[in-house]
């Protein structure tokens, strides 16, 4: 482990919580994508529907991806992860590149997941989130 002033790399870091370059969303695998030739106007639509639908969450609750709207490696699609707080006044994410997709992203929710990578495999680590994209885990949902 580094000590606590030194900086590790962005891949450093990715690989020690499990993760690595090559790994994707997994939208195709985990079968939100469908088929391309649809209309696109019809999974926009579905999309919209599934964002707005709205859940209250409380510290405790385990949650995990609404379908199609994972916008970040973790948690990997069915991987449950537990709500640690509700934030009262949402945090924009301070992306200032009008680009990217977490320019002034409404973070309100603190999730945490078990880390997979070999250096803190076991470890609860915490992450940031728009709340709108989660939805409640059942034991039925894949791991």
């Amino acid at each position: 482990m580094p000590e606590k002033n030194d900086k590790i790399t962005a891949r450093e870091l990715l690989s020690r919580i499990g993760l690595d370059d090559n790994i994707g969303y997994g939208l195709e695998d985990a079968g939100f994508i469908g088929d391309i030739n649809e209309d696109l106007s019809i999974i926009l639509k579905q999309r919209y529907q599934t964002f707005t639908k709205k859940y209250k969450f409380m510290p405790g609750d385990i949650v995990t991806w609404k379908p199609g709207l994972q916008d970040r490696r973790l948690p990997r699609y069915g991987q449950p992860a537990v709500v640690m707080e509700v934030l009262t006044n949402p945090i924009l994410d301070p992306e200032n590149e009008s680009g990217s997709p977490y320019f002034h992203q409404r973070l309100d929710i603190i999730l945490g997941i078990i880390a997979e990578g070999e250096a803190v495999r076991g470890e609860l680590i915490t992450f940031y989130f728009d709340s709108r994209r989660f939805q409640p885990w059942s034991s039925g949902d894949k791991i």
